[in-house]
């Protein structure tokens, strides 16, 4: 085998593809980049979950395949000067990377060794333009679950409806809705779940362009096709939250506040609350402010964000933090909507335009009395 490519492609493709190489495995392969040069030059990283390949243009002097050590090839790659990479096989395994008056030398993998991603038998197909999709799920992900005990959870739910776009995550503790009305393509209706690390990955893969994204959906897999790279994944099973039952409709207290107000707020009481305490933010509304406050026995911090609405409703909620901020800073709307019912339920936030773009809901926290 012996190629040479620009340096900077060859380096986007080792990093992309190094994704979803494994960092450790029985199957020491998979640690590696599959690297083929045919017509062009194809790098992929495969760890039995999901899957990336990218093709790049290169001079194939030499057709071949060999397996580099992914964290090995990037920080080679990644060192070397600009210019022009040749990397080349000599008597069977024994591999050179040039660059310049750089040089190295190492002993590939057999290329015989790495397993072959899985084929995606196509049984729905749409496409969503990347700026959106990114956005959805950039907007959604950090709602997804890291309990393997419940799997379902540790993916996402994208579900199509007519020319709408839905996408949910929820960890028994949260839920993110994001919905768009976008042209996916002549596909009947249809759901599935993908994981919450492919969809990190295609979030990282998408640009701030309307170059659409093509989505095949097989029984057992799926995979995404963003220009010239391919993330293949496996696709999760299981009953999905029936998410329309779970967000509540009516509400007996509404107010609405400035977005960026709310954050800041909630953000500078957040700064005496540390993972050892955990202590959580307790929300009072009062007419015409939301006051916010926290004691951890240690500090205190109190401030107040002004709202809309509210008048007479004296509430008091208490949230974790995070939880709340991390709905708060996703929320896609210059203006939100708070909803509430009572103390012990859920905090519905929407946009306050009236659209059905997003919902978040965010579980309360019990308070203790003086706490």
């Amino acid at each position: 085998m012996k190629f040479s490519c620009e340096k900077y492609l060859l380096q986007a493709a080792v990093t992309t593809a190094g994704r979803c190489a494994a960092a450790k495995s029985p199957i020491p392969a998979l640690e590696g980049l599959l690297i083929q040069a045919g017509a062009d030059v194809r790098i992929t990283g495969y760890d039995l979950k999901k899957g990336i390949y990218t093709d790049i243009p290169a001079d194939v002097a030499e057709p071949g395949s060999v397996v580099l050590g992914a964290r090995f090839l990037n920080d080679i790659v990644r060192s070397l000067p600009g210019g022009i990479v040749t990397i080349s096989t000599e008597n069977g395994l024994n591999t050179r990377i040039e660059c310049g008056d750089s040089h190295f030398s190492t002993v590939a993998s057999d290329s015989g060794d790495y397993p072959e991603l899985p084929t995606v038998d196509k049984e729905k197909a749409i496409s969503v333009p990347q700026n959106i999709l990114s956005k959805m799920i950039r907007q959604t992900v950090f709602s997804v679950s890291d309990n393997e005990s419940r799997p379902v959870y540790t993916g996402e739910l994208f579900e199509v409806r007519g020319d709408t776009l839905t996408v949910v995550a929820v960890d028994g503790y949260r839920l993110a809705l994001r919905r768009e009305t976008v042209a996916v393509g002549d596909v009947e209706d249809c759901s599935f779940i993908v994981p919450g690390a492919t969809l990190n990955d295609l979030e990282k893969l998408c640009g701030d362009t309307d170059e659409k994204v093509a989505i095949t959906v097989g029984a057992k897999h799926i995979s995404f096709v963003v220009g010239d790279t391919v993330l293949v994944s496996r696709r999760l099973e299981g009953e999905f939250l029936n998410y329309t039952r779970s967000i509540p409709s009516e509400f007996s207290v509404t107010v609405e506040a400035d977005k960026d107000e709310l954050v800041q707020a909630v953000s500078r009481v957040s700064i005496i609350i540390d993972e050892r305490t955990k202590n959580p933010l307790r929300l009072n509304l009062e007419d015409g402010s939301l006051l916010i406050n926290c004691n951890t026995g240690v500090s205190q911090a109190k401030d107040q964000c002004p709202i809309k609405g509210g008048k007479d409703a004296a509430l008091e909620i208490g949230f974790n933090n995070r939880y709340l901020l991390d709905a708060l800073k996703a929320a896609p709307a210059d203006t939100l909507k708070l909803c509430f019912n009572n103390a012990s339920s859920p905090c519905v936030v929407l946009p306050a335009d009236g659209s059905d773009s997003f919902s978040y809901m965010i579980l309360p926290v019990r308070l203790k009395a003086g706490a």
